[in-house]
């Protein structure tokens, strides 16, 4: 009976951890971005937490070998513009509310375009569907990115 009693109390304890864990996954890590159209890794983003606000940074493209390897923003209007893409923020500002992470924004650096954007976990944290809109969340698109961690 007492080892019965054992048994059930480390099975609690078990789930109680997993529970916890689960409940502790966030954005904070390397993302892989999947390119829309081709299905193809298009970039690798690394979100950070500065003080409960997430940020993006790209660390990584991938390029055909015809391409430019280390492409400019020339399409950008802000201070990033014709600045090197790798190494630059394109998420900012994003907020943990409630099971997403909402009131940030996100650059687009092949239109130079700045949306404002929103983020949710899905599959046990190991994928992050990131949408960038305009004005309301209804009137954009979403993308599925894929931790690379």
């Amino acid at each position: 009976m007492i080892k019965t009693m054992m048994r059930f109390g480390m099975a609690v304890a078990v789930l109680a951890a997993s529970a916890a864990w689960a409940q502790d996954v966030s954005p904070v890590g390397l993302w892989k971005t999947i390119d829309d159209e081709t299905g193809k890794p298009k970039s690798l983003v690394r979100i950070t937490d500065n003080g409960g606000e997430l940020r993006g940074k790209i660390e990584k493209l991938y390029r055909d070998t015809g391409e430019d390897q280390n492409p400019k923003c020339d399409k950008c209007e802000d201070a990033r513009k014709d600045q090197p893409i790798v190494g630059m923020t394109i998420i900012t500002g994003m907020k943990k509310d409630g099971n997403e992470y909402n009131g940030g924004q996100i650059l687009d650096p092949a239109s130079g375009k700045v949306y404002k954007s929103k983020m949710s976990l899905n599959d046990g944290g190991k994928k992050l569907d990131v949408r960038g809109y305009i004005g309301v969340p209804m009137l954009g698109r979403t993308q599925t990115w894929v931790r690379a961690e």
